[in-house]
């Protein structure tokens, strides 16, 4: 299969797609061919977004390109301050 992005609100659109599927007595793996996925991704998808309305997800997403975000400014501080410290011992 080729390999793609989706966006949490296509990933919301396909669960959905594929809970009426598995609802019309299709197996996992007839839901996934459909919805052009393997079933680990169906599994993590299930996992990660189950129960989730689109505005959940996206909302989800933002916060953790923040989270990501604000760990690297703490990393950058401490190797700031690891840095003045060595600078204050001559160790230069």
């Amino acid at each position: 299969m080729k390999r793609r992005r989706h966006s949490p609100e296509q990933i919301i659109r396909k669960l959905a797609e594929g809970d009426k599927l598995l609802a019309e007595g299709k197996s996992i793996d007839e839901v996934a061919r459909h919805l052009e996925i393997t079933e680990s991704t169906w599994h993590r998808w299930r996992h990660q977004y189950g129960g989730m309305k689109a505005n959940d997800a996206k909302r989800l997403k933002e916060l953790e390109r923040e989270n990501t975000r604000l760990k690297k400014i703490v990393a950058d501080q401490a190797l700031d301050i690891d840095m003045l410290k060595e600078l204050n011992r001559g160790n230069f």
